[in-house]
């Protein structure tokens, strides 16, 4: 789906090789990759958000950003392609996302909330 939204770098911890790494060690490969990392185990790298940052990208003094794919409902397959979009639409809009964050968040409405930020917060 990155690929054809035309992010041609785009790749997967599974097709790298990654799945099962800590998520520090995965944050070693971000960084050196230099890749723009899409999750939905979002508190463990932006922490609380906005005001309550922490986790593995507040640690960081630049990076290529962070995607957060969340929803109040569970998180499955069809949930996580269809918040993705979202956020492929919304990058579409945005210059980069150096040391910020997009939060896609799926309310039990079925309404989206979008929200960019820095991480680390500014200072």
């Amino acid at each position: 789906m990155a690929v054809d939204a035309g992010h041609v770098e785009s790749t997967c911890v599974r097709d790298r090789g990654w799945a099962g790494c800590k998520d520090w060690q995965l944050m070693e490969h971000v960084i050196v990759g230099d890749f723009t990392l899409v999750t939905h185990n979002s508190t463990d790298f932006r922490g609380g958000g906005p005001g309550r940052l922490g986790g593995e990208h507040a640690r960081r003094d630049i990076h290529a950003g962070l995607v957060c794919l969340n929803s109040s409902r569970v998180m499955d397959l069809d949930r996580q392609i269809r918040l993705f979009r979202v956020a492929l639409d919304e990058l579409q809009n945005l210059d980069d996302l150096v040391n910020q964050a997009l939060e896609v968040h799926e309310r039990d409405d079925d309404s989206i909330e979008l929200l960019v930020y820095d991480i680390p917060e500014l200072r």
